[in-house]
């Protein structure tokens, strides 16, 4: 890969542009929320944690006195609030120009979300896969809208078994849960690409990853907090692959941006590859089905 100094400075104003991000209170959501209001874009927070975005809020305003920053309450564990959310974002905004899925969950005990999904595939994939079908509508209303979805270079040790997605009948290995739901964000990248693509005016769907970023995400796991001094990247450069993926005038749908250097790990964001299996149209298709009939969300673009 050609090796690209993509930062921030290549970032066009977003003024009059709206999105939303989730999981923007700490570590990539924070950085892309900050880096976006300097860019004049209106930014939702979508958060679980109300005052933790509130003290975020007001963190970045103290540098951006004019900044747009709309907090608005959202669980991804949860289908009911995700419903909520957006029927608030449906009611309240007549445009969105960029939905970024970027919250996520990596390496926690076992547990079940709210609806009953293993926690990890219920917050990473399925939360997110119904919060982009009830704003499809809305993005597709809006000229040139993007949906990018937060992956991870984790994506290459997933395997999904369709047939126990909730680990019920295997011994639970978080890692492997969390390398499946990676593996997740990408069969949805490209399977809803390959069903807006019939429509001309339909919005671009892109993928990014932040390479190995040191973040909170890593707080489950003793090693990979500790390995974090060593191998961790700072946030103003991992966040960099969803803020292209985002912004970038030249992406196009299916794209995927991350860093290239040290097998995925580090530098800062150019077009990458996913791995093989990540491209199996049939395995992306069972899994757009299954996430329909576990959410009860459909998409009704066919």
């Amino acid at each position: 890969m050609k090796k690209e100094n993509w930062n921030e400075s290549n970032i066009p104003d977003q003024s009059g542009k709206i999105f939303i991000v989730t999981g923007p209170t700490s570590g990539l959501g924070k950085e892309s929320v900050k880096v976006l209001v300097r860019k004049n874009a209106t930014v939702i927070m979508a958060a679980r944690n109300i005052k933790k975005a509130d003290s975020v809020k007001k963190e970045i305003l103290a540098e951006n006195k004019n900044g747009k920053i709309d907090i608005q309450e959202l669980d991804l564990s949860s289908l009911e609030s995700v419903n909520n959310f957006s029927t608030s974002i449906n009611k309240k905004y007549k445009a969105l120009d960029c939905l970024i899925n970027n919250a996520g969950i990596m390496a926690c005990p076992y547990s079940k979300t709210k609806d009953g999904f293993e926690i990890q595939m219920g917050t990473n994939h399925l939360g997110h896969f119904a919060l982009t079908g009830q704003l499809i509508s809305l993005l597709k209303k809006t000229p040139n809208s993007r949906v990018v979805n937060v992956a991870s270079i984790a994506h290459t040790s997933g395997n999904i078994d369709f047939d126990d997605l909730n680990w019920e009948k295997r011994k639970y290995k978080t890692w492997s849960a969390y390398s499946d739901t990676k593996l997740a964000n990408l069969y949805f990248t490209y399977e809803l690409s390959r069903k807006l693509g019939q429509d001309k005016g339909s919005p671009m769907v892109l993928a990014s990853h932040p390479g190995w970023t040191a973040t909170d995400l890593q707080k489950h796991s003793g090693m990979a907090n500790f390995m974090n001094i060593f191998l961790g990247q700072k946030v103003k450069v991992g966040a960099l692959g969803g803020l292209r993926a985002a912004t970038d005038p030249t992406a196009q749908s299916d794209n995927y941006f991350g860093s290239p250097s040290m097998g995925g790990m580090k530098g800062h964001p150019a077009l990458v590859k996913s791995n093989d299996l990540s491209y199996n149209v049939d395995n992306a298709k069972k899994l757009w089905k299954l996430s329909e009939e576990l959410t009860g969300v459909s998409y009704s673009i066919d």
